[in-house]
């Protein structure tokens, strides 16, 4: 059974930081492309960053580069967004997303979420 877990999602104050993470089972990690998007209310889901699947290649929304940082343990089958500087329109729910690529091709799967709000 396909399964991402994210977790870490929390109230934080404005310029704070925060770390979630996304943890599969149920299919080969290292063959998929892991990618972050978020969701805020009234707004269409958007990709915020994406990394390749041997790690190391990395793409961002220009409204979080210099600030998220995307990674990836292929032997934890987890994948991180470290989120730094954080601003009240980074409020959203936070999706984890698994493309796969290759051999994989055509798979796509997607965690429930988990909700990163910032506010004093």
């Amino acid at each position: 059974q396909v399964q991402l877990v994210e977790s870490g999602g929390v109230l934080v104050q404005p310029g704070g930081s925060l770390r979630v993470s996304c943890t599969a089972s149920g299919f080969t990690f290292s063959y998929y492309r892991m990618n972050w998007y978020r969701q805020a209310p009234g707004k269409e889901r958007e990709l915020v960053a994406g990394i390749i699947s041997r790690g190391g290649r990395t793409n961002y929304a220009d409204s979080v580069k210099g600030r998220f940082t995307i990674s990836r343990d292929n032997a934890k089958n987890t994948v991180y967004l470290q989120m730094n500087s954080l601003q009240p329109e980074d409020t959203a729910v936070y999706y984890c997303n698994a493309e796969g690529v290759g051999l994989a091709y055509g798979n796509d799967y997607w965690g429930q979420g988990t909700q990163v709000t910032v506010s004093s």
